[in-house]
């Protein structure tokens, strides 16, 4: 699912600017698995949810200019047919198990710190 891969790649790239080792962004972008102009897509999310990066032409590397984690989370619940009517967002999944139940997965959202 591509939901999990994206959240796997922003905890990759939290990870390694924490520890100051992305190197340069065409080696991130290869890290990562994407373009070079997707990652400065994902970079300009991320600052624009707060996150202070900057890049580091003397280390080659993208650092946090201050103390800053980011948490991803998800919820996954299966819902019945009373809980789906005041469902406003996410995507809905029919089971294959069970007839009359739903999936609905629930965006993430970035939790600054």
């Amino acid at each position: 699912m591509q939901l999990f891969k994206y959240i796997d790649r922003i905890n990759l790239l939290d990870k390694l600017i924490r520890q100051r080792r992305t190197g340069t962004p065409s080696e991130l972008a290869k890290r990562l698995g994407i373009s070079v102009s997707r990652l400065y897509v994902m970079l300009d999310e991320l600052k624009g949810q707060g996150a202070p990066i900057e890049y580091s032409r003397q280390s080659c590397t993208y650092l946090y200019t201050h103390e800053f984690m980011i948490s991803i989370s998800f919820k996954i619940e299966t819902l019945g047919d009373d809980k789906l009517r005041y469902i406003s967002g996410g995507t809905v999944f029919p089971t294959a198990s069970e007839a009359g139940k739903y999936l609905t997965i629930e965006f993430f959202k970035y939790q600054i710190y």
